[in-house]
């Protein structure tokens, strides 16, 4: 049920679209779609074995930019479509991306589920703080009191704390990351791609055209590498007290994993002890006597 590999490895080349990339200059997203490509070329996993599963928003602009299967759903309900897909084929690895916008307000209730009932699936969280894709619309992640497109007053309500409320949901696996350092939010998405359950990747990024209080330059300077400072991602307490203390620096990288939780699909009864996958198992069936009650 693990990741299949190709020994042959395809390489960055395999995932280049020939869709011009159409974000604004200086957007996060150029580096989390680098960092992507990069995770799945270093897994040696090809085009045509990952299924990316894009929520609406710019980052849903990616679904065109790179190959692979791909699928661009409704706002905030991109979650239960990748866990879905991923039940029917365990074999296939399964990334579902959205926006803050998205998943802490339409989507939130999906979220919730996502952590709770484990399922395998990575999730990249693109967070620039508002709704990019529309002008520049406040999120529940945008910072109170800044006056944004609709909202020339400033933001009346408090901002959601997402990482206290991520880990009140008792995680299996945390992690956050910024879109201006490619080489370890690509190590991030690799563990993520390899943990067991659901895989949580909040991605810090620049919204150069409306998020002016959360720059490029500003995370540049408060985002730190807690692996390098000896950060234990066992320890739960400490990982959730890490990830919301972000009042002097904030802290990137695996906060959090544990791994001998088992998957939505593992405590499944009735697949215990199946070799096959539920694609493996679909088949023509002969209805005619079960229609006969509706005669």
């Amino acid at each position: 049920m693990g990741i299949p590999l190709d020994n042959s490895g395809p390489t960055m080349k395999d995932y280049a679209s020939p869709n011009q990339c159409t974000w604004c200059d200086g957007c996060g997203d150029y580096g989390i779609w680098t960092a992507l490509k990069e995770a799945l070329v270093e897994l040696k996993i090809p085009p045509t074995r990952v299924l990316l599963c894009y929520d609406v928003g710019c980052h849903g602009n990616m679904s065109d930019k790179l190959k692979g299967y791909r699928f661009h759903g409704l706002h905030g309900r991109v979650l239960p479509f990748a866990a879905g897909a991923k039940i029917a084929n365990m074999a296939l690895p399964v990334m579902a991306v959205g926006g803050d916008g998205a998943s802490f307000s339409e989507g939130v209730g999906h979220l919730v589920h996502a952590v709770r009932s484990n399922y395998p699936v990575t999730f990249i969280l693109h967070n620039n703080a508002n709704y990019g894709l529309t002008t520049g619309q406040a999120s529940s992640l945008t910072k109170r009191g800044e006056k944004m497109n609709t909202s020339p007053n400033g933001i009346p309500e408090r901002t959601l704390s997402s990482m206290d409320f991520v880990f009140s949901l008792e995680p299996t696996f945390v992690a956050r990351g910024f879109s201006g350092n490619i080489w370890q939010l690509k190590e991030i998405l690799k563990a993520a791609i390899t943990h067991r359950g659901f895989g949580f990747v909040d991605v810090l990024q620049a919204c150069p055209s409306y998020n002016h209080f959360a720059t490029h330059d500003y995370l540049l300077e408060k985002c730190y590498d807690c692996w390098k400072e000896g950060h234990d991602p066992s320890d739960f307490k400490k990982a959730r007290k890490l990830a919301v203390d972000t009042s002097r620096r904030i802290a990137t990288g695996v906060l959090y994993q544990n791994k001998d939780v088992p998957n939505f699909y593992e405590e499944l009864l009735p697949r215990q002890g199946k070799a096959t996958t539920l694609v493996n198992e679909v088949a023509l069936q002969d209805v005619s006597e079960l229609m006969k009650d509706f005669a």
